[in-house]
């Protein structure tokens, strides 16, 4: 089959292998993300927040002079803050991880549908 411009389409095995590709690359990444652990603090290390590449909270490590029970919105507000902190950190990680990986993986299958459809670039 062709398009109007006369390049061939590739076919269906390609695609789903294009496909099959992706996702065990994606899946990779994912895997490898899920192991990395980004920390942030907040109040002077009072409060650190760990969470994982998938930006999924770890572990909360709370000081103990954080701790004052006649202010307890304002360790809330320092958790908040240092879990907000770790989670914006390791989203970004994730897309420097993931989005190279998906157009790592797209450029490829451009290449190799543009070899298939001009003979070789």
């Amino acid at each position: 089959m062709t398009d109007p411009l006369g390049a061939h389409r590739p076919d269906m095995q390609q695609f789903l292998q294009q496909a099959q590709a992706m996702q065990r690359n994606l899946l990779q990444a994912q895997q490898e993300l899920t192991a990395l652990r980004v920390q942030a603090t907040s109040g002077n290390g009072a409060v650190r927040a760990t969470v994982d590449g998938a930006a999924r909270l770890q572990r909360l490590d709370i000081a103990p002079e954080a701790a004052d029970p006649h202010d307890t919105e304002g360790l809330a507000e320092l958790v908040l803050a240092a879990i907000r902190e770790a989670t914006q950190s390791a989203q970004e990680l994730a897309q420097q991880k993931v989005l190279p990986t998906i157009a790592h993986t797209l450029g490829d299958s451009i290449t190799a549908n543009l070899r298939g459809s001009t003979g070789g670039v």
